[in-house]
């Protein structure tokens, strides 16, 4: 049976995006396939850029991996951030909490703010195993 795959997320409360903001709900789009799923997240994330309290992520049916994430990124070729760099590879950091992974998402945007080629996302572990299989 194949996976079905979930976009998930909303309004959040600030910007540790653990809590919903109130007066607002998860919403919560799918089952997907995971390029299906994965076309509604870029849909939703470009429409909501200018709000930095707004965050979507993907998530599995069932996913046994939904408590580790990663944060996965690095430069892209791009602003499509979907190839690398020539002479660059994709970085993961991880496994972390998802306040750990928030923390370290924090960190290296910092970072690299002023780069525009250079993007980092979070990443649940049966996500990130995915990207890799």
């Amino acid at each position: 049976m194949p996976k079905k795959y979930f976009v998930v997320g909303g309004e959040y409360a600030d910007t540790s995006f653990t809590t919903i903001a109130a007066g607002h709900k998860e919403d919560r789009f799918g089952p997907f396939d995971e390029k299906d799923a994965h076309v509604c997240w870029r849909a939703l994330t470009g429409k909501t850029v200018d709000n930095a309290m707004v965050r979507y992520f993907i998530r599995t049916e069932g996913d046994e991996n939904a408590d580790q994430w990663y944060v996965v990124g690095g430069e892209y070729a791009d602003t499509d951030f979907e190839v690398i760099a020539p002479g660059k590879s994709l970085e993961t950091h991880g496994p972390f909490t998802r306040a750990e992974a928030m923390a370290k998402w924090r960190e290296l945007t910092g970072k690299t703010v002023d780069n525009a080629m250079i993007r980092y996302d979070l990443a649940t572990g049966a996500e990130l195993a995915g990207r890799q299989g």
